[in-house]
């Protein structure tokens, strides 16, 4: 699987010309239950690093950060009925957005699992 992980604890995974996004396992421990996702990014082109939405755990609201820049062309509908997805399944079907990439070398800058296993210890 060809992930990519940021230190804002966001992930993305390269699908052809498009690529998924989500938040990491440790991101959604952390948060605790997930109860809201509130993305209004959806047919936006947004630079890397730009907030593309926010989170809400019963705890605490965290914004989510783009990891590469690109078009934001789907949002994960499943979340809305069920937020949890991103407590129990992650990295499959708790991802967040899709995006179509517009500079894949932005891929290059960011962590292997290995570098994000030893940012999170």
């Amino acid at each position: 699987m060809n992930v990519k992980y940021t230190k804002d604890h966001e992930w993305v995974k390269l699908e052809g010309d498009h690529a998924l996004v989500g938040i990491t396992a440790f991101a959604a421990e952390q948060l605790g239950d997930i109860v809201f996702i509130d993305i209004s990014t959806v047919g936006e082109t947004l630079e890397k690093e730009e907030i593309f939405g926010t989170i809400e755990a019963v705890k605490t609201v965290s914004d989510m950060f783009l990891p590469v820049g690109g078009e934001i062309i789907e949002f994960n509908e499943e979340l809305e009925s069920n937020p949890g997805l991103i407590n129990t399944d992650p990295l499959g079907d708790g991802w967040i957005i899709k995006i179509k990439v517009t500079n894949p070398a932005e891929l290059d800058e960011l962590l292997s699992e290995e570098q994000y296993n030893e940012l999170i210890g």
